[in-house]
């Protein structure tokens, strides 16, 4: 049974590339920084182990890695910043040191593909990264992809909530340039093909889907899929730049991310991939069945009760709703302990508390409702002193309790969205840190302008939210 290794397992290929080798009899390691996200995101397999790796733990790595046959990195790092680029290029000489000392036989590194003129540095990454890690001798397989497809994918619901919440959208002039994008089945194939190759060189190939589509074509197929019309004018005046700040106000895509893949979308990006279709023959599938299956594949809205367990609420989403959420909160720090904040937040909705805060901004809202469908306001409390998933608090629904440190709440009143109210209790040793988060995940343009309604609301009462739960903990 070969033992693999997959760094960058929380990912969106990497964790649903996981069971797929375990049930191809695979001893999987699942490496990643963020065990508790990746826990959610994937389905347990008597085959898998999880484990816990920051590959800027140089000595971390060189004991890590050293332990496996086959390797797949799909490790990057445009979330990181600003500096992305020489992190990403440092991830990369600690895990070539580490294969230098390795037995590793075969190592698989997803890639991107490179533009034949421009200059964007999370491509220049990905290509530098591959020149780096080839360095140690140790057969690497490097796959060079453009969009990959799916739900999930941050490229393709970037796309889509455009088209759910822009019925007019601004676009740069890059949008007529071309690519033919990859469905994520297609790529899996690929994948785990490779796993069973034991190579004696280096191989590149390219990989992509059967049609070649300018952006605009790719948004017109994705406006007829889910039947919502959508008026695309491209101008010169919209930079890269500027487009990511229009993504970062209609989407919560890190502005990060978001800039890195815009900078990625000003050239033709088409793969000539015959060699690997040659090699690992299958049907490829069309441009319009991704994007029909990646719709139905976020099915509805069934798991509220676990909804809320991550930000992105990645594999539990409802389509018509924005996937990336819109977010606002305050933050305190305090001497008061973990247990003493706990006591006061979980009274949250009772008669003598309320909310905290400004009550009568939230009783005038609950009454709102009645203008947006709903029905009059009704008093609820959880039946115990404890608070449970299932509980409900007015209109609220418990949705995640972790004493003391996590309480999820789904937002329960009429409203163009779904959203939910987070506070997290953080030990910082000699403080504590009290964060309350909204977390809104519009629909449509009417989602989004409800929002941006709300938002003198929202930052005048979560900042003396915290402010009061502090000064109640401090008076017990």
């Amino acid at each position: 049974m070969k033992k693999v290794l997959v760094l960058g397992a929380s990912g969106y290929v990497g964790s649903q590339l996981l069971f797929q080798l375990c049930e191809q009899g695979y001893q999987v390691t699942a490496a990643a920084r963020q065990i508790d996200y990746l826990s959610a995101r994937i389905t347990p397999h008597p085959n898998l182990t999880m484990t816990y790796l920051d590959l800027a733990d140089k000595q971390a790595t060189l004991e890590l890695v050293p332990q496996f046959e086959l390797v797949y990195f799909l490790v990057h790092g445009m979330a990181h910043g600003h500096d992305f680029l020489d992190y990403e290029l440092s991830l990369a000489e600690n895990f070539c040191d580490a294969l230098a000392i390795s037995s590793v036989k075969h190592v698989i590194f997803l890639s991107a593909l490179q533009p034949q003129t421009g200059n964007s540095e999370h491509l220049r990454a990905r290509k530098m990264t591959g020149e780096i890690i080839r360095k140690a001798n140790v057969p690497i397989t490097e796959l060079r992809a453009g969009v990959i497809i799916g739900a999930g994918s941050a490229a393709f619901e970037i796309m889509r909530d455009f088209v759910y919440n822009m019925p007019i959208l601004i676009a740069p002039k890059w949008v007529d340039s071309k690519a033919n994008p990859i469905a994520l089945e297609n790529l899996n194939h690929y994948l785990l093909s490779l796993a069973e190759e034991t190579p004696k060189e280096h191989t590149l190939y390219e990989v992509g889907g059967p049609d070649t589509l300018s952006y605009r074509e790719q948004f017109k197929v994705i406006s007829e899929v889910i039947k919502k019309p959508i008026t695309l004018v491209s101008t010169s005046l919209l930079t890269p730049k500027l487009a990511s700040k229009w993504l970062a106000l209609v989407t919560s895509v890190p502005s990060s991310i978001g800039a890195a893949l815009l900078s990625g979308l000003e050239h033709d990006f088409i793969a000539h991939s015959q060699d690997i279709r040659t090699k690992y023959p299958q049907t490829l599938i069309s441009f319009r069945e991704m994007v029909k299956d990646s719709i139905a594949a976020e099915g509805t809205f069934v798991r509220s009760e676990v909804w809320g367990f991550d930000p992105a609420a990645l594999k539990r989403w409802q389509a018509g709703y924005g996937y990336y959420p819109k977010q606002t909160g305050a933050t305190i720090e305090t001497q008061s302990s973990s247990e003493q904040l706990w006591q006061v937040v979980k009274q949250i909705g009772s008669r003598k508390e309320g909310y905290f805060f400004a009550n009568a901004l939230w009783r005038t809202r609950e009454w709102l409702d009645i203008f947006f469908g709903g029905g009059k306001p009704v008093r609820r409390s959880p039946p115990g002193p404890e608070l449970k998933v299932g509980d409900f608090i007015d209109s609220w629904k418990v949705i995640r309790c972790e004493e003391p440190r996590f309480l999820s709440l789904l937002f329960g009143m009429k409203g163009p969205g779904l959203g939910r109210l987070e506070f997290t209790i953080e030990d910082l040793g000699d403080r504590r840190r009290l964060n309350v988060t909204a977390w809104w995940h519009p629909q449509g343009l009417r989602g989004l302008l409800y929002w941006f309604a709300m938002m003198p609301a929202h930052l005048f009462i979560f900042k003396g939210m915290v402010k009061a739960i502090d000064r109640k903990t401090k008076s017990q």
